[in-house]
């Protein structure tokens, strides 16, 4: 059981984190509009779980302009997946431990 406790990441307790990490697994850049949508997030809940994440080394961004807008992306880093995936599988071990 400590072995599989260990592979849950602090950094995705909040469901916010959780939920951005899930969309960037499933798409290779998504913006900030986008998240703030399908998360149902305020913009400043949102900028300071991404921060967070980037602190990790966990999601990766870019800003450009489109038209004359600025646009800022997001993308999940292979150190954030890698995170990510064995958070995924120590939560899935402890729920067969109850089969």
């Amino acid at each position: 059981m400590d072995k599989i406790i260990k592979g849950l990441k602090k950094s995705f307790d909040h469901r916010i984190r959780l939920g951005i990490m899930s969309v960037l697994m499933v798409n290779d850049w998504i913006d900030f509009s986008t998240l703030k949508e399908i998360l149902e997030a305020t913009d400043g809940n949102l900028a300071s779980h991404l921060k967070a994440l980037q602190k990790e080394k966990f999601i990766e961004f870019k800003k450009q302009f489109i038209g004359n807008k600025p646009n800022t992306s997001y993308a999940a880093t292979e150190l954030g997946k890698l995170a990510f995936n064995e958070h995924l599988n120590a939560l899935e071990a402890i729920l067969k431990m109850r089969e």
